[in-house]
């Protein structure tokens, strides 16, 4: 069961490299096209694999304590700030639990759902994007 308490984590800011290799490895896996120039825009998806750059303390889900028998993904929404970052950049990820909300199904059954914002910032502190991934739990 989702624990609302949860509301307002925040993890510590963890480092993600745009590197190209994984740019090409990115798209190759999601039937993009392939860039080979020497500092390509990565795919505007490309930040989603900011989990593998995640430690514990920088992860707060772990804290809303969704049963992973009962959570779905739910959603996943990508907001630039500008073009998308690009190989050789370096951005700083913080996330947070930003909404836990319920909603009533059809059939009378309650859907809780939790909202994790991740912002991505450069070096000089500018916000690049932000992730927003929504999991929802069944009762």
């Amino acid at each position: 069961m989702v624990d609302a308490s949860a509301l307002g984590a925040t993890g510590t800011p963890f480092v993600l490299d745009v590197e190209r290799g994984k740019i090409r490895e990115f798209a190759r896996a999601t039937f993009a096209p392939v860039p080979d120039e020497d500092a390509p825009i990565s795919p505007p998806t490309f930040l989603t694999t900011a989990f593998h750059w995640q430690s514990a303390a920088s992860d707060p889900w772990e804290q809303v304590r969704m049963d992973p028998s009962r959570g779905l993904h739910a959603e996943q929404e990508l907001v630039f700030h500008g073009p998308p970052p690009r190989a050789g950049d370096r951005l700083i990820g913080t996330s947070r639990i930003d909404e836990i909300y319920e909603k009533t199904n059809r059939t009378g059954k309650t859907l809780t759902f939790v909202v994790m914002v991740t912002e991505f910032r450069d070096a000089a502190g500018r916000i690049v994007a932000e992730s927003r991934l929504t999991g929802v739990e069944t009762s």
